[in-house]
């Protein structure tokens, strides 16, 4: 196949982080090529070298004289003053470009639907992407760039250029090079895979199921060379628990092997000791809304929006220390708003707002604009502009070393924010607000511009939040993992406590469209949805139905929790009594081993005992409420 165009020796940097480092690639005719990788790792630098769009600080890009490239980038670079056939066909007349019965079939699978004398600037998002899509794929080009293409698209519009693409040329003809999220579309378009990471690229043979499936093999190697060297590691560390008698009476050498056998042991992934970091102390109270309704005021312009129904009525949520609520909701039904009306930047039209005396809030917006006065600034000077020492888990760090726990390589930590990518700047900015020490931390849509590495990191550290936390998301998996209950919002007006968490979230949405209700149920008397210290005083009849219990039950009940009560003193009292034998053991210059495992094994079955009744606890505290 002939050579098309290729990467000698390309390096890249941003200050001292390094994107790419001496790569060397190319692509020849019938090559169809996805590529896959982290945020921020180069997969679009790469791209634009190759298209030539921009020059590598070392090395070469070469390409034959003839050919012709075509990249569309993931910004929209169209003149918003055109007319939408001018930007896709320039000015050529009708019976021009409509005689090409290829240009046709581009038009009708891309725009249209599209208003042809529109300009581009009163066009949606999606309308144009697919005119920039289109302009792009009616040029004769033989190698096709496409930095995340399907952004903006349909299911259909998804399949038709999968379509396009794999009867665009016969199959020892052009190439194309394809970054996008999308699996499915790789796996129907692309017959190579190129993974962008730690400044390489690694290629794999066939799309990505096949390139997770030897991705997987790839790591099963890896994993049996660390399985043999753990078992190692585990046999030199249990030698050296044999007591200090033998121990003593063995080599020193066979000590400073087991040292050395775990001194290089890596991590598994970024450390992330975040959720250690002091924050201010929580009172009784924290934030309250009693009785609020609001109604947000009509937009410049708007004759729809003329004060009619509210954004909230009625609605009542406390909010405890050390509270963990996630909140679901339509679009439109007022989370964000929500959240505003928490950290007090509106105020409600009728109710309270309540805010204890020793909160400090701190918000997550979606917005990723709020870095935009600390573009020209490094990452860690971006730190360092908040303090210069933090606190974490007792222990003080610089900002390099803070930022270094939350993902920032030492090289990125150096990088200009400007040149971060889009899920590198969500984690500044989390990592922006949690240096503040807040007490309170409500999130809106953390998950936007995070791959799943990322988002990973961002877990970790809200695993282990030790303020308040109320978090916004459509990404169910984050909800679930680290919001102890979630409420909902349908657009009624109403706040729903959902003890059936996201499942029960889906079966209302079902109920309402089944009944025809556009914006979500309503219900009456205990139903009318007013949340209370982290669960709806009423919610679904669901719940309704859990709360009546006769009242022989509802003494038994009591009469179990004072039994319980006094049985989890009992154990408490006995775990601080073995911990304190385990202490006294283990400080002794002659240790016991084997005393220390009894010990320690007689302590797990206490909190094995004490985690079931803490479990009867709350199901008769339930019955009681």
């Amino acid at each position: 196949m002939a050579h098309l165009l290729g990467a000698e020796n390309v390096s890249v940097s941003y200050g001292i982080r390094t994107v790419l480092d001496s790569v060397s690639l190319g692509l020849n005719e019938g090559d169809r090529i996805g590529m896959v990788g982290r945020n921020g790792d180069g997969k679009s630098t790469l791209m634009r070298l190759l298209a030539l769009r921009t020059t590598p600080d070392e090395g070469r890009v070469t390409k034959r004289g003839d050919v012709n490239i075509g990249y569309l980038d993931q910004q929209d670079v169209l003149d918003g003053d055109l007319p939408v056939g001018v930007a896709i066909v320039g000015e050529a007349a009708d019976h021009e470009w409509a005689a090409n019965p290829r240009i046709r079939e581009i038009m009708a699978g891309l725009v249209e639907d599209v208003e042809w004398h529109a300009k581009v600037s009163s066009l949606s998002g999606g309308q144009r992407r697919r005119v920039a899509l289109a302009k792009l794929l009616i040029e004769p080009h033989d190698v096709i760039m496409l930095d995340e293409p399907t952004n903006h698209l349909d299911v259909e519009g998804v399949a038709w250029l999968a379509r396009h693409l794999k009867e665009r040329w016969r199959s020892n003809e052009g190439a194309f090079l394809v970054v996008t999220h999308d699996r499915w579309f790789l796996d129907e378009v692309c017959t190579r895979t190129w993974e962008v990471h730690d400044g390489t690229v690694d290629p794999f043979e066939g799309g990505y199921a096949a390139y997770v499936l030897a991705r997987a093999e790839r790591d099963k190697m890896a994993a049996v060379v660390e399985s043999k060297r753990q078992q190692l590691v585990k046999k030199e560390l249990a030698w050296l628990r044999r007591g200090a008698p033998a121990r003593t009476s063995k080599p020193k050498f066979r000590i400073e092997a087991a040292n050395e056998l775990i001194s290089d042991v890596p991590e598994p992934r970024d450390t992330v000791a975040l959720s250690k970091m002091a924050t201010a102390r929580l009172g009784k109270d924290v934030l309250d809304l009693e009785k609020v309704s609001y109604t947000p005021p009509p937009r410049e312009g708007d004759a729809k929006n003329d004060g009619g129904a509210p954004l909230f009525d009625n609605i009542t949520l406390r909010l405890a220390p050390g509270e963990r609520l996630g909140l679901v909701g339509v679009n439109g039904a007022g989370k964000t708003t929500l959240l505003r009306l928490l950290n007090g930047e509106i105020q409600p039209d009728s109710g309270k707002f309540k805010r204890g005396k020793t909160v400090q809030t701190a918000i997550l917006t979606q917005d990723v604009r709020e870095l935009d006065d600390v573009l020209d600034l490094r990452v860690t000077e971006v730190i360092q502009r908040e303090r210069q020492v933090f606190n974490v888990g007792g222990r003080e760090l610089s900002a390099g070393q803070l930022v270094e726990q939350l993902g920032f390589s030492k090289e990125k930590q150096w990088t200009p924010v400007r040149d971060l990518s889009g899920g590198e700047r969500r984690r500044l900015q989390l990592l922006r607000l949690l240096v503040g020490e807040p007490n309170v931390l409500m999130l809106d849509e953390p998950t936007n511009d995070l791959d799943t590495d990322t988002l990973a990191a961002v877990e970790d550290v809200l695993d282990g939040w030790p303020g308040t936390l109320v978090v916004v998301s459509h990404d169910r998996y984050l909800l679930e993992r680290v919001t102890d209950h979630q409420m909902a919002l349908l657009g009624d007006g109403k706040l729903r406590g959902l003890p059936g968490g996201v499942d029960q979230y889906l079966q209302l949405r079902g109920e309402a469209l089944a009944s025809g209700e556009a914006k979500g149920t309503t219900t009456t008397g205990a139903g009318s949805g007013q949340g209370q210290s982290g669960t709806a005083a009423g919610g679904s009849p669901a719940q309704s139905a859990k709360s009546a219990h006769s009242e022989a039950e509802k003494r038994q009940a009591k009469k179990d929790l004072n039994r319980i009560e006094r049985q989890l003193t009992k154990l408490a009292q006995q775990a601080d009594k073995l911990k304190e034998q385990m202490n006294d053991a283990g400080s002794k210059a002659d240790v016991d081993f084997a005393l220390l495992a009894d010990l320690n094994a007689k302590l797990q079955d206490v909190s094995s005992e004490q985690e079931e009744l803490e479990m009867e606890w709350l199901e008769a505290s339930e019955i009681l409420e």
